[in-house]
């Protein structure tokens, strides 16, 4: 049996944990305070679907709308650190129900299990 020399003998050094990461909903809350645009872009998709007789709308699809949109007009610029994020498309489906009560029940939703 082989055993490395003072292995057993040292102590574990401290480590200094970083912050805790915000919730997703913090992050969601924070990038729709700084990007009032995706919002708008959403709710003009999601109300051109609708009077075009969708009943039903998957909030996925309206966020590749947007980036092909986008990555059309050259938005947003290579030198911005921002992008859609998937893990805010829930979030935007409950806030444009929330807003908009006409839109309500036109995303499913399941029951939110993070934060």
């Amino acid at each position: 049996m082989t055993t490395l020399q003072g292995s057993n003998d040292r102590q574990p050094e401290p480590f200094d944990w970083p912050e805790p990461r915000p919730t997703i909903q913090v992050q969601f809350q924070r990038f729709h305070q700084a990007h009032p645009e995706v919002y708008d872009g959403l709710v003009r998709l999601t109300y051109e679907a609708k009077n075009a007789g969708r009943a039903r709308i998957g909030i996925a699809m309206l966020f590749e709308v947007l980036r092909w949109e986008w990555t059309i007009a050259g938005l947003p610029d290579d030198a911005e650190e921002w992008k859609l994020n998937n893990n805010y498309r829930s979030r935007y489906a409950r806030l444009l129900m929330a807003d908009h009560p006409q839109l309500r029940g036109l995303f499913n939703t399941r029951t939110l299990t993070a934060p």
